[in-house]
């Protein structure tokens, strides 16, 4: 049997799970871990604190699909994981954070620094492990990705010991293999029941969540669409779900995120099969308005899921994927090649083109709206953006095209400001062949993150809203940037900001000078959101 010390054994488990970057602070006691990584294929990327580490390492996993990976220190700072392991919680995004522990007989003896990490961070993440012998190490970390990724995936937190980190243990890495998480398949005479009514349904609407991204789940559901000839509404976590040029996308529904199109397809129609959903409060607004008379199916891993925000009149627990494939071969069986166009369906693109709102705005200042109509323009499919919260948040929501899954990562229910920038470095680590654009404003955290980029030759492209002139005397990170401040500049700006990051693998920021009264008010409830009144009939 081969001898490898607790932290080399760790490191060919990271690499056999397929990891290839960790994001963390260095710090005397992790050091093992550093020193064992240095010698292995996985890059260390040095963040500013935890949060960031964390982040980063969420939008590493949201771009693909991969468990991100990030380390904390042994000191009460990690309690700067928290933020970031709340916001993977919150979206359901896979991570590991692996953080060094005082050993226990320390923790309550005045040691200097010494913290039960495991309790501070135990209400943000899936489970926290505490690997206090080494030879437990490895095994500790193939059940937590395992755990990460498995039913509603989320973050798992190990804690290691310094004392152990060192110490040789018995391990053949050659006889190991990641855990197949078990993927749980929906009962059949509920599959059955949700097509009775799906079938008998004058007005029908697919509602597709984040769970079927999470469960790589969109061929099925643009195919299921295809088949019964039902409109497709991506909530916000399941954006891109359906090409945005789609016949059968319906738009996006709420009461900040949204298009006018969509949140009337919704209050439309008479019955919602809402896959991998969980009903935020920023997607439905007025739960009796939302609810109306219409039927709802609700099919989700999560069996804790359903009824927790709008009681189902037929729950079904199942695997996004695996309940989209029981559902086609059921159809298929009823409808053979698929049903004839239908008058609810055909109205999807009319309803999209008379409701969409104008952005082919001239004036300056800049209106947000023509930022994103550039940006529509300038980059393909194969970008990936980022954005979090705000105004930009909002207009990204109601402007912004997404053609496929991952394409846009934004935070759906938590995320503070700054949370993008990290996220933006992670994601293009994560797909190094993608061009990724961050889209941040007023309240984002810039010199910092910035700068981590640029020392890591992070080649991004930064888009700023700014209302504010916040770069009329821009700092020194490292970063190029380029302020706009004429509408018919912005696609030459993008174009540079491209090609400098790109040839100098450093960020580009394009600092656009929008309107400061750019606002776009949330209404209550999805009804009003969807009626212009005088503020909005002014931007369509």
């Amino acid at each position: 049997m081969t001898q490898l010390t607790a932290i080399h054994a760790a490191v060919k488990v990271l690499e056999s799970e397929g990891v290839d970057a960790v994001f963390g602070v260095p710090d005397p006691s992790l050091a093992p871990l550093y020193d064992g990584l240095s010698g292995s294929s996985i890059r260390r990327l040095t963040a500013r604190h935890g949060e960031s580490a964390a982040n980063a390492a969420d939008g590493y996993s949201r771009a693909t699909g991969r468990v991100g990976v990030c380390a904390g220190t042994l000191k009460p700072t990690d309690a700067n994981l928290v933020a970031g392991l709340h916001t993977a919680m919150s979206d359901s995004v896979p991570l590991l954070a692996i953080t060094a522990q005082t050993p226990p007989a320390h923790v309550d003896r005045h040691h200097l620094g010494a913290v039960d990490v495991g309790a501070v961070v135990r209400s943000v993440v899936k489970r926290s492990y505490l690997a206090d012998r080494p030879e437990q190490l490895p095994w500790v970390l193939r059940d937590a990705f395992r755990l990460a990724r498995e039913g509603r995936p989320g973050p798992v937190h190990v804690a290691v010991p310094t004392d152990v980190l060192a110490d040789p243990i018995a391990y053949a890495p050659e006889a190991d293999s990641p855990l197949r998480p078990h993927r749980i398949a929906p009962n059949p005479l509920a599959i059955e029941r949700a097509l009775d009514r799906l079938l008998a349904a004058a007005r029908p609407l697919l509602l597709a969540g984040g769970g079927v991204v999470s469960a790589d789940g969109a061929a099925e559901l643009v195919e299921l669409a295809e088949l019964l000839q039902i409109p497709v509404l991506p909530t916000l976590m399941g954006w891109g779900t359906i090409p945005h040029d789609h016949p059968l996308y319906a738009g996006l529904a709420g009461v900040r995120v949204q298009t006018r199109a969509g949140n009337e397809a919704l209050l439309d129609a008479d019955l919602v099969l809402a896959i991998g959903a969980r009903f935020a409060e920023h997607h439905t607004g007025d739960l009796d308005v939302y609810r109306g008379d219409r039927t709802f199916i609700h099919i989700d891993v999560d069996p804790t899921e359903l009824g927790r925000v709008l009681g189902p009149d037929l729950g079904i627990v199942g695997d996004a994927k695996l309940a989209l494939q029981a559902l086609l071969e059921g159809a298929r069986r009823r409808v053979g090649l698929g049903r004839n166009g239908n008058a609810w369906a055909a109205r999807v693109p009319h309803r999209r083109a008379a409701l969409a709102r104008r952005d082919d705005h001239d004036e300056t200042p800049i209106k947000p709206q023509r930022v994103f109509r550039e940006l529509n323009r300038h980059f393909d499919a194969a970008t990936v953006f980022v954005t979090a919260i705000d105004l930009y948040e909002i207009v990204s929501g109601q402007f912004q095209e997404a053609h496929q899954p991952r394409q846009h990562l934004i935070r759906g229910r938590s995320g503070p400001p700054g949370w993008e920038l990290a996220a933006c470095m992670g994601a293009k680590l994560g797909r190094p062949d993608a061009t990724v654009v961050a889209i941040v404003g007023d309240r984002t955290t810039l010199v910092e993150e910035l700068s981590v980029a640029a020392r890591h030759a992070v080649p991004l492209v930064v888009v700023l809203l700014d209302a504010a002139d916040r770069m009329d005397d821009p700092p020194d990170t490292g970063a190029f940037a380029r302020r706009v401040e004429r509408p018919d500049a912005i696609a030459a700006a993008l174009g540079w900001a491209v090609e400098t990051a790109e040839r100098h693998r450093r960020p580009a920021l394009v600092d656009v000078a929008i309107e400061r009264t750019a606002t776009r008010v949330a209404h209550p409830s999805l009804m009003v959101s969807c009626i212009p009144d005088a503020r909005s009939a002014q931007s369509r």
